[in-house]
């Protein structure tokens, strides 16, 4: 088993991101059994499909690295890189570009979400990022994929370009990869609107929790996140309606590790005078060890970019063989 993860490094990670997906590569990490590997990459090529600040850019890409390592993913055991430094992934996604179908980039959603009204002002590496996302994932062979449930059409993109290119040449050379849709995976939504999702890109820093706030901070936020004035209810069924109130529940139950009618089998009742401090604790107890070691960790750059070194050295080790059997079935 070899799965293959990435994530764009354009700032700090905050709480969607970390109960959305990187708490879980920690968990398949530790779960891994001999013989198998998991591969985890800053997807700085990725992200400059939309104008990035070289300078911050640049510090983002550190910062993602520590936040990653501090969020228990350990460069020893698993393989951990910057994408930039494996140019297998560029390479091999020209070579893809002469398999996929403009039909197929037409068809993914995600494009038309991202450049919205202005898709003839977008970059073609905006409408090609399936592309390299394919690209990302064939030249390892990866076996499973974490994947949410936006990124599913993607990863059915990838199966159909690697079909196509082992049918095409006749050389059964990409492995098709499976999506793992992880059950603890948690979708998090901004503090400050329950219908949308915590993100990075949103102008009020209140409504997210950054990994890298203090105790005090992540206190202050969630005792001014948005709620209702209804009481906590018994049955998970009654908080639909209510995004605000289930988005505060459904992160204490993601922290806690339980189900959303544990957490109200307690709170049941119980308005969020009570509940906002009692989550505030727990999310501080949480994250607490985690903002702490990231702190260290962007204090060595140093170090970063020696782990960073060694894992793009493992990486390659893999993609190259791959390339070289890409290049020769085209007859390159």
């Amino acid at each position: 088993m070899r799965t293959v993860s990435g994530i764009q490094p354009t700032g700090n990670l905050h709480l969607g991101n970390y109960l959305g997906a990187i708490r879980n590569w920690a968990r398949m990490q530790d779960a891994m059994g001999t013989g198998d590997e998991s591969l985890f990459f800053l997807a700085d090529l990725h992200a400059i499909s939309e104008h990035q600040d070289p300078v911050a850019f640049a510090r983002g890409i550190r910062e993602m690295a520590a936040a990653i390592i501090a969020c228990g993913i350990d460069p020893e055991r698993a393989i951990l890189f910057r994408q930039r430094h494996v140019t297998e992934h560029v390479q091999l996604q020209w070579l893809l570009n002469g398999t996929a179908r403009v039909g197929w980039l037409n068809r993914m959603t995600q494009f038309k979400d991202k450049a919205g009204k202005n898709r003839e002002g977008s970059s073609v590496a905006l409408y090609t990022y399936p592309v390299l996302q394919a690209a990302d994932v064939l030249l390892y062979n990866a076996t499973h994929v974490p994947v949410g449930e936006d990124q599913k059409q993607h990863l059915e993109l990838a199966r159909d370009i690697a079909t196509k290119f082992n049918t095409d040449t006749g050389v059964e050379l990409f492995t098709l990869p499976e999506p793992i849709i992880p059950p603890g995976a948690a979708r998090v939504m901004s503090l400050r609107d329950g219908s949308a999702k915590m993100s990075k890109s949103d102008p009020s820093d209140m409504s997210r929790i950054n990994l890298i706030d203090d105790a005090d901070t992540i206190a202050q936020k969630l005792r001014k996140a948005r709620t209702d004035p209804e009481p906590l209810p018994d049955d998970p069924a009654a908080l639909d309606g209510r995004p605000e109130a289930k988005n505060l529940v459904s992160i204490y139950a993601a922290l806690a590790d339980e189900s959303v009618a544990q957490v109200l089998g307690r709170f049941a009742g119980q308005g969020f005078g009570a509940f906002k401090p009692a989550l505030a604790d727990l999310a501080v107890a949480k994250l607490g060890p985690i903002a702490a070691r990231l702190r260290a960790l962007q204090d060595d750059a140093a170090e970063l970019d020696r782990l960073l070194a060694i894992g793009a050295e493992r990486a390659r080790a893999i993609a190259a063989p791959t390339l070289a059997k890409a290049y020769a079935a085209l007859g390159l």
